[in-house]
């Protein structure tokens, strides 16, 4: 099959949806596919990737933003002409992802669109209170100008309790139902697409780890000690490791918060950047943490999970905003037990694998982290079900579910 790729998310930077995103294309391509990336960005180092139209200047939460649909529309055709692909697969919800959507529609190919996140919670977690409302009701405008609207979703007392976020689930509703079939990589967000309008077939399919990474990586520690498991002695520090953007969203303040009231020892080491870096290292000076907090900032992917395999847990306390967490998915595939707050989440990561608090708030989260701390043999038995498990969330695994969805 020819598969085109559409997708608003620059794939050079870190993030679990870029890299689910590009597993899932090497996957296809072994398998004898050719497959083709739209994404905004400047240079392309892949040659199986195509750059829009992007603004210079422009940028969202650092990452490159293509221009409108039209001009993506217009640069794709005067590549490919004639849009010869078997198969379109979106990736977001914004201008590029957009235009993908109505070539789809234009020369009448399949369309799948994945629906990987709550731009709900993006909008309520990332824009400042005063002009919520405004932010919301302008991407709801601005997405209904090219994808028809026929369904509004209502402020309620749930997911939709404001006008901004219930203008989000009309956006995200109405985008999924102007595709054929609907991907997401978790049934809890399946079930609440489906709760406020979704019509059209949704399949899970997880989001899934690149086999030639967790070969690499148990080649890596074939050399080192020839195992994954993870082992915590009594006395010894609790190495917490974060592998998240350092942003408001994924709650990285919240957490430091956690930390600063633990009574057990701990080193957190920090691979990310985002918008709270700035404050969260403010907080860590502070509350004189500098000795048990580091900050590695945008660290290469390999390097990242070069750096897991020295940690007793991964942390992941983002609440209500992610559909998956790809975090959860690599610690598994390390062998490295996950902490977590959000509920939903279980659904991610096989029982007995993870520690999750009573609640978000930082008291709980330390009290969960000191039990843990105290207790430090269940590392060991956390980490022997994680490994027992890794097979499942391998991309070879998941690329098989893909391709039911392509042909069904």
């Amino acid at each position: 099959m020819k598969i085109a790729i559409f997708t608003d998310v620059f794939l050079e930077v870190p993030g679990g949806i870029p890299s689910s995103i590009n597993a899932q294309k090497e996957s296809l391509k072994k398998l004898g596919h050719e497959v083709t990336v739209f994404a905004p960005g400047f240079t392309a180092k892949d040659k199986d990737v195509k750059i829009v139209p992007t603004h210079r200047t422009l940028r969202f939460n650092g990452a490159p933003v293509s221009k409108r649909p039209g001009k993506v529309i217009s640069a794709v055709l005067a590549e490919y002409p004639k849009f010869d692909f078997d198969i379109v697969h979106v990736h977001y919800e914004a201008s590029c992802s957009i235009a993908g959507m109505k070539l789809a529609r234009r020369f009448n190919r399949p369309l799948i669109q994945t629906m990987h996140g709550r731009e709900d919670m993006a909008i309520k977690v990332n824009v400042p209170h005063p002009v919520k409302t405004l932010v919301g009701s302008l991407l709801c405008f601005l997405h209904g100008r090219y994808i028809p609207h026929p369904i509004v979703v209502r402020r309620d007392k749930k997911l939709a309790d404001t006008v901004a976020t219930a203008k989000m689930w009309t956006l995200m509703v109405n985008h999924a139902n102007y595709a054929d079939k609907v991907i997401t990589p978790s049934q809890h967000f399946a079930d609440r697409l489906k709760k406020y309008g979704v019509k059209k077939p949704i399949t899970v399919v997880s989001n899934g780890v690149a086999d030639e990474l967790v070969a690499d990586i148990d080649k890596r520690v074939d050399k080192v000690n020839g195992t994954l498991v993870r082992k915590c002695e009594k006395g010894d520090v609790l190495r917490i490791f974060w592998n998240s953007r350092i942003s408001h969203e994924k709650r990285i303040m919240p957490f430091l918060e956690a930390l600063a009231m633990m009574k057990s020892p701990y080193f957190l080491s920090a691979c990310g950047d985002g918008n709270a870096m700035s404050k969260a290292r403010k907080f860590v000076k502070q509350n004189n943490m500098d000795k048990k907090v580091v900050f590695y900032g945008r660290v290469p992917h390999d390097e990242v999970l070069d750096k897991m395999l020295g940690q007793h847990i991964s942390a992941t306390v983002s609440f209500g905003f992610d559909t998956q967490g790809l975090t959860l998915l690599e610690a598994e595939a390390t062998g490295l037990p996950v902490f977590f707050c959000d509920p939903d989440m279980k659904e991610s990561v096989p029982e007995g694998g993870y520690v999750m608090s009573k609640s978000p708030s930082p008291r709980e989260m330390a009290r969960a982290l000191d039990e843990l701390a105290r207790d430090a043999g269940r590392i060991e038995k956390m980490s022997r079900v994680m490994l027992k498990n890794r097979e499942a969330i391998l991309q070879s695994t998941q690329i098989q579910k893909l391709l039911e969805v392509y042909s069904a």
